[in-house]
């Protein structure tokens, strides 16, 4: 005999998972759907972690998916630099908050999320080719950049490439990370040969491992990938001026391209089944690049505020009310696009050459690095 179910989520993802609690939390039946293989990385060859900002550790601490131990590193100071001698620096202390934000290696959170939904009766978990919710009324699409099912509605995704790949790793370096995280833009002689270099620390607070995203263009990327271990920990250590001392690999290194999408539209009634509704989020409803790190976070803003739309419908108007979930799509599409925006312009600035631009974007961020009520807004609102 069919279940019957309030809501259907495809994809067991971070963010799958968290509105998967957040709805049962308001006593929802839920079918939280596998719609693709898991991933079987070992937690020690897994390069992920995320940056999560004081909404999203909200959040997932409010359904029980809060990581803890050397799982969570709080970042306590920023360093960003330019590449023609600018430089940015945020601190916690600056800010008057514990942390700006934290890193959290990602096998942990999936592992508590995971977890959190076992624990919770409401929530039935389904394979894809065992998945009865024809009778569903909303079906809400969480299977990330690739969703087929996004495909199947005949939904655009509309994608910018960017000529860069991310190329990530795990790094142990000589000196500890300090609870810094530390940015490099690295202008080449053209745009095709302009870097973005990420350090984030994880491991803990006294940690000496780091999370590496370096953001190059595809041949580089190639080209890294194909160096042996000590050859990419060299070219990594010259590359941050040695601001660590000594590196080396922990383990294998990942690489992806690099885009900038978004689905059109992000609400509607399924082909043929006027009663029922869909709705996307996460990365199924926009990918930006992680130069600011906050991919995630904008996701679980997402599912934070269908969650919050649902819980504060009328009590007769019906899950699949399109009406109701534009309420949700205009929320969220004006702030993913402004992010969006931000995260597109800082790639186009650093990417273009010139006699002229470099000085001037290095300027720039020096300027801003003394605008103290300025900069302090600006990180406030990058820490929500």
């Amino acid at each position: 005999m069919a279940q019957n179910f309030d809501i259907a989520i495809r994809g067991c993802g971070i963010v799958g998972r968290t509105l998967a609690l957040l709805l049962a939390n308001q006593r929802l039946q839920v079918a939280l759907i596998q719609t693709a293989a898991p991933l079987t990385i070992p937690a020690q060859n897994d390069v992920r972690a995320y940056s999560l900002n004081t909404a999203a550790r909200s959040l997932l601490a409010s359904v029980r998916g809060w990581p803890e131990g050397t799982a969570v590193t709080p970042v306590l100071q920023m360093q960003v630099f330019g590449d023609n001698g600018g430089e940015l620096n945020f601190s916690a202390r600056e800010q008057g908050v514990d942390a700006l934000n934290w890193m959290v290696d990602v096998p942990a959170l999936e592992a508590q999320l995971a977890t959190a939904v076992r624990f919770q009766p409401l929530i039935t978990e389904l394979s894809g080719e065992h998945a009865d919710t024809q009778s569903v009324p909303l079906t809400v699409i969480c299977e990330g950049r690739a969703s087929r099912t996004r495909a199947e509605l005949g939904v655009a995704f509309d994608i910018k490439a960017y000529d860069q790949h991310a190329v990530a790793a795990r790094v142990r370096c000589a000196l500890p990370h300090g609870q810094t995280a530390r940015q490099w833009f690295q202008s080449g002689a053209s745009a095709a040969q302009a870097d973005i270099l990420a350090l984030l620390p994880t491991g803990g607070e006294d940690g000496h491992e780091v999370a590496l995203v370096w953001s190059v263009p595809p041949a580089k990327a190639q080209a890294l990938m194909a160096m042996t271990d000590s050859d990419f920990a060299q070219a990594l250590a010259e590359a941050c001026a040695h601001s660590q001392g000594a590196m080396e690999l922990t383990g294998k290194r990942a690489v992806w391209p690099l885009q900038l999408a978004q689905a059109t539209p992000w609400i509607g009634a399924l082909p043929g089944q006027p009663q029922r509704s869909f709705a996307l989020a996460g990365d199924a409803a926009h990918a930006m690049h992680p130069l600011a790190g906050q991919g995630l976070n904008v996701g679980l803003t997402d599912v934070a505020e269908l969650a919050r739309v649902l819980a504060e419908r009328e009590f007769w108007r019906p899950l699949n009310d399109l009406k109701l979930l534009r309420r949700y799509a205009r929320a969220r599409q004006a702030d993913v696009k402004a992010m969006a925006w931000v995260t597109d312009n800082l790639q186009n600035l650093f990417a273009q050459q010139g006699p002229v631009l470099p000085p001037l974007r290095n300027w720039g961020l020096n300027a801003f690095n003394h605008l103290g009520p300025i900069k302090r807004w600006a990180a406030a609102n990058a820490m929500r």
